[in-house]
């Protein structure tokens, strides 16, 4: 369950008051996701998001999640939208943690997304970086190439009690990454974390993201890479081509890419299993005494890398060369 400190009926119904929203009815806990403690809360307003942004986050960021939520909200992006207190700010204090609140988005995630839904996926993140390439604020990606060396040391030493040769593979892996990844990429805000979860859809229709905590400045494409890791690999891990088309003729059909994409895809889609093949591999070997979340499998991640690997062009994802 991903609620990591307790809130008080007091402190909560306390924090509410902060904003237009009437008085607390009732609250409860959110047990998905990972990196936050999230709260269902219910005001006479209607229903509405808390977070308690986490050790794992810094402080120094959240003006930037905040602020690109309201900014793509106010560019037709469906998404939570941070609400304002009365003394003009987004950010609070609950429980010894930053916290925000935020409108509540309707929909559900789809737990086995098909290809309708990978098509709506790629249109939606199309329409995303768009929206964002007049978003002022920038930030670097703390988990991108420069940072995967730090990440990989962290674990080595243990990795092959994972799978055997684990280590050597990974560091194998990342020395070819870090002399061919790209630096000159269209770039803008990406999401960097476009999971199902983080994706609402109304039947067969996006109705938006959500879980910005890992949005920065980087490659669009990079963005795209993360998404076929995430959406185009069924449940035994073969590669599903027809979703990986679709979801790429979606985003095509409102951004299309350059050749200098194209011919990057392979790469960044290795580089972009490997980064969540790196972290984690290291919650894996790091699971803290007492811990009610349980960490993902690494080795997910190490067959979807090998198939990137193996992948020549953007023939392997369905599209002509």
């Amino acid at each position: 369950m991903a609620v990591y400190t307790d809130v008080t009926d007091e402190e909560l119904s306390a924090f509410v008051a902060r904003y237009d929203i009437g008085r607390l009815l009732s609250f409860k806990g959110i047990a998905e996701g990972v990196e936050n403690s999230n709260f269902l809360v219910h005001t006479q307003a209607g229903y509405f998001i808390l977070t308690l942004y986490e050790k794992r986050v810094d402080p120094a960021d959240l003006p930037f999640f905040l602020n690109l939520m309201r900014h793509l909200a106010g560019k037709g992006i469906t998404c939570p939208t941070p609400l304002v207190a009365r003394n003009g700010e987004m950010l609070g204090e609950l429980a010894g943690r930053p916290a925000a609140m935020v409108t509540f988005l309707d929909g559900m995630w789809i737990r086995r997304p098909r290809t309708v839904h990978c098509a709506g996926l790629g249109e939606g993140l199309a329409k995303f970086h768009l929206a964002g390439s007049d978003f002022e604020m920038t930030r670097r990606n703390s988990l991108s190439v420069g940072n995967w060396r730090g990440l990989l040391e962290l674990s080595i030493d243990r990795a092959d009690e994972v799978v055997p040769g684990l280590g050597g593979e990974l560091s194998q892996e990342l020395s070819h990454l870090e002399a061919v990844w790209p630096s000159d990429l269209p770039s803008g805000v990406i999401h960097a974390d476009l999971f199902p979860d983080n994706v609402f859809f109304l039947g067969e229709t996006l109705s938006g993201f959500i879980d910005f905590y890992f949005a920065c400045t980087d490659a669009f494409a990079y963005d795209v890479a993360i998404c076929l890791n995430a959406w185009c690999f069924e449940a035994d891990l073969s590669f599903n081509v027809t979703k990986a088309r679709a979801m790429l003729n979606g985003y095509r059909s409102v951004r299309d890419f350059t050749p200098e994409e194209f011919a990057m895809l392979p790469t960044l889609a290795r580089g972009a299993a490997l980064r969540f093949l790196l972290t984690r591999l290291h919650d894996w070997l790091n699971v803290p005494e007492g811990a009610l979340v349980t960490p993902k499998d690494p080795t997910e991640y190490l067959k979807k890398l090998r198939f990137h690997r193996d992948a020549r062009s953007v023939s392997a994802y369905g599209l002509d060369e």
